[in-house]
């Protein structure tokens, strides 16, 4: 018993001593220059600002989430209805080619291919040129707070940036530790066409414009920026379109942004008006007051879930030093600095009211973005939500189940006009005004499943907080998702099963399929409609309504393919045996059935769960940043933590050590290459999974834990299906020591573990046996496999574990003691 709390007391030490010394900060030692991706993110989810720290001209290149490109427009092309029997003829005929050379003429838009995510523009401070000394930036993710310091001539400058969660506006204070030092100009500029900057005398800069026609679409939106002064000692005045400060003792700039964007129909709203609203409820009020109000209004989200994997020495270096050195040297630390970043960049560019993270989330410098920093839905978009219920961040889903929610009103004209169907769809592809039509060309917009996928978000946010209000609100989503399959599938002449067609494996083409993305019944499509039917059947049993309905689904998901080992023991991509083992395409998108879905599952199904890592291995780990991603989550949820923890430092590697592969910024913004955020949100995600899985029947404690965090660790706040809340995790050499769990909603517990609970001392505990009776963690169980003669699959030996019951009452806590 000593012995044990020695060990206690040693593990507790070191853990204090950890989160002592680990601090929440991005920092550096040196300015941004004119690199973007070195500049600091800041966001309230409804403005962003990346910040230069540049001593001579410091830059806040800003964005609104309603600056984009066009206005309200649909991009449909009606010509699809009546092409489709004789693309789907050329498809079962394995035309490939034909059906592609059709489906870019009759399916593909003639019309807008989305609209772009565009900046605001840049609010700029231009000091005098001096030289500088003992200079220092950080980005504290742990308040929300952007600083930068350095001393000119024994005279210490510091400058504070935050955008308030409470007040809706950017807020800058520079200072300086003596008087009458502050002298700099501050003005707007901007890349937009139509653009006005302007200056009042009331210490006011307004930048209006109004943004780009794209693709045949006016662009409509009309914004307003303001820029505010208020200054204490020395003088100001205009000079131009710009500012002036001379021997001001300090000076705090607030900045608020609007448009006259209402929703995706609807363009009716007063940019100054509202601007200006938000500018004069901020500027009456205190500094220090309105910081404060700032951090406690973002920590709300933040603080709920804390990590410690301990530290080192490389904790006390600046983040681009740690960044370079990552993959050979130990860093704990780093990994919980990332993993908070993620959720850092969800809480700043997704909040309540505001609209979904986009492909780069809030933050975009470029006119012409790449990929029009839209929302991918082939993947990019449902990754940048894979953190929000299991990171203790509901709240933060609501933009994109809005998002969903539109969608789903736009989608049902979508899914009549082009395919003759009910319900909605869409295809991989969307931006502000919802469109939905398939875009870029027949490798890419074919796919349907968009509308399908992004459903699944709809469910897993009620199995993670069991809000049965939310979940009739939005029953209708998944009801019509179901309802355009139901109408959409077609009999294979070939075997008789229901297909998608057509469709793809998103934008892999392989050779066998004469180069074409085209396909019939592809893995993924078969695994999203499997969800879809059975998301459906599953609510209207909750709801207790549609019974009908639910039984024609239950029929018609007996028709669906089942998934297939091919001869190489891989999980099937296509209905034929035709993978390619030396393929290392970035999407692996047949393992959608493994993570984020669960048809594949060690315990249910060890076949397709043997194939699935085949399937891994033979793509490889290299690739771009959201892929590596999401290849974390895989590999976490084969229980591989060593190997889950490669890919964690591949994607903390600077960019360019990769070869042909992604990595990270310096500001910690994942490469794909170029930027995109999706990267970041995966990792979170992937490292969750490693600690802690709620989607396999049970709640599974440090299912893929490596070997460099297993020496110690704790992580408070997580959230599983079935509402608890893991209060209280710490583990020692890779065996679980302390577990508190909170249960929100009652029900029944079951816990997998790595090391044996004790039963006499924790009432109630039993072992389990069957399946879990807590309806939130009920599976569907997916057909048998069918396995190529030429397969010799090899079952995996999982790591032993134990599975325990306890029934729980909503509201009570449970501390589990372990042998």
């Amino acid at each position: 018993m000593k012995k044990h709390l020695f060990n206690l007391l040693f593990f507790f030490g070191i853990s204090m001593l950890g989160q002592e010394k680990s601090d929440l900060k991005l920092w550096y030692k040196a300015p941004s220059g004119d690199v973007w991706e070195n500049a600091l993110p800041i966001g309230n989810g409804f403005q962003g600002a990346m910040v230069y720290g540049n001593v001579g001209k410091e830059i806040f290149q800003l964005n609104e989430s309603t600056i984009w490109s066009g206005s309200p427009n649909r991009n449909d092309n009606p010509l699809a209805k009546e092409a489709l029997a004789q693309i789907r003829q050329f498809l079962f005929q394995g035309e490939y080619q034909k059906a592609e050379k059709l489906i870019n003429e009759t399916i593909i838009t003639k019309k807008s291919h989305g609209q772009m995510f565009q900046p605001v523009g840049n609010l700029e401070l231009n000091f005098p040129d001096q030289k500088y000394s003992d200079y220092y930036r950080e980005l504290d993710i742990e308040n929300a707070v952007a600083k930068t310091m350095y001393k000119v001539n024994g005279v210490t400058f510091t400058r504070e940036a935050f955008t308030s969660f409470a007040d809706r506006v950017l807020v800058i204070k520079l200072s300086a530790d003596k008087p009458g030092q502050l002298s700099f100009t501050a003005g707007f500029t901007s890349e937009h066409k139509k653009q006005k900057i302007t200056v009042n005398n009331n210490n006011e800069i307004s930048l209006w414009g109004n943004t780009s026609d794209h693709e045949g679409v006016e662009g409509k939106v009309q914004f307003n920026a303001l820029a505010k002064l208020k200054v204490e000692g020395g003088n100001i005045g205009a000079v131009d379109n710009a500012l002036k400060v001379d021997k001001a003792d300090s000076v705090v700039i607030m900045v608020s942004i609007a448009s006259n964007f209402v929703n995706y129909n609807d363009l009716s709203g007063d940019e100054k008006k509202l601007a200006k609203s938000y500018l004069d409820n901020a500027f009456v009020k205190n500094y220090d007051k309105m910081k404060t109000a700032h951090i406690a209004a973002y920590q709300k989200y933040f603080k709920r879930v804390k990590l410690d994997l301990g530290t080192t020495e490389q904790a006390k270096l600046p983040t681009d030093e740690r960044l370079s050195n990552f993959r050979n040297v130990s860093d704990p630390s780093f990994v919980t600095l990332y993993y908070q970043y993620g959720r850092y960049l969800l809480i700043s560019s997704s909040q309540p009211g505001g609209q979904a993270a986009n492909l780069q989330g809030i933050w975009n410098r470029s006119m012409t973005p790449a990929w029009d920093s839209k929302y991918t839905i082939n993947i990019n978009t449902e990754m940048n939500y894979w953190p929000a219920e299991k990171t203790n961040l509901s709240e933060m889903h609501e933009p994109l189940l809005k998002m969903i929610q539109e969608l789903s009103e736009t989608g049902q004209e979508t899914a009549k006009v082009m395919y003759g169907a009910r319900g909605w769809m869409a295809h991989h592809n969307t931006d502000i005004w919802r469109v939905n039509g398939a875009v870029d060309g027949a490798t890419w917009g074919v796919w349907n499943a968009g509308g399908g996928w992004l459903s699944q978000h709809v469910w897993e946010h009620y199995l993670y907080t069991g809000d049965i209000v939310y979940l009739k609100s939005a029953y209708e989503i998944l009801k019509g998702a179901a309802a355009f399959y139901a109408d959409f599938l077609v009999e294979d002449p070939r075997n008789g099963w229901l297909v998608v067609a057509p469709g793809n494996s998103p934008e892999n083409t392989p050779k066998a399929h004469q180069n074409s993305a085209m396909t019939a019944g592809s893995t993924m499509d078969n695994q999203i409609v499997f969800d879809v039917f059975s998301t459906l059947i599953k609510a209207s049993e909750v709801l207790q309504k549609d019974a009908a309905f639910a039984d024609s689904l239950r029929v018609l998901r007996k028709k669906l393919p089942p998934m297939q080992i091919g001869k190489y023991n891989q999980l099937q991509e296509w209905l034929d045996d035709v993978d390619d083992p030396k393929d290392n395409h970035r999407h692996i998108s047949h393992l959608y059935g493994l993570y984020p879905s669960n048809q594949i599952s060690a315990y249910r199904t060890p076949e397709l769960f043997a194939a699935a890592k085949n399937t891994l291995l033979q793509r490889g780990d290299v690739s771009t940043g959201w892929s590596m991603g999401w290849k974390v989550n895989w590999w976490a949820k084969m229980q591989d933590g060593n190997h889950a923890y490669s890919l964690i430092q591949n994607q903390l590697t600077p960019l360019g050590v990769n070869r042909e592969g992604g990595g990270t910024y310096n500001n910690l913004f994942d490469a794909h290459p170029p930027f995109q955020i999706d990267g970041n949100f995966g990792c979170t995600s992937g490292i969750t999974e490693m600690l802690m899985q709620s989607s396999d029947g049970a709640i599974h404690l440090l299912p893929a834990l490596p070997d460099a965090l297993k020496e110690y660790g704790s992580i408070s706040g997580l959230k599983t299906r079935g509402g608890f809340e893991i209060k209280d995790l710490k583990w020692k050499n890779g065996k679980v020591i302390a577990l508190t769990i909170y249960s929100n909603l009652g029900g029944n517990l079951r816990l997998r573990t790595p090391n044996e609970l004790m039963l006499k001392k924790n009432k109630n505990l039993k072992v389990a046996s069957g399946v879990n009776p807590n309806l939130f963690y009920a599976v569907e169980e997916t057909e048998k496999p069918i396995i190529s003669k030429d397969s010799n699959i090899q079952l995996l030996n999982i790591k032993a574990s134990y599975l325990y019951d306890i029934m729980t009452e909503k509201g009570k806590t449970y501390t589990f003691y372990f042998q």
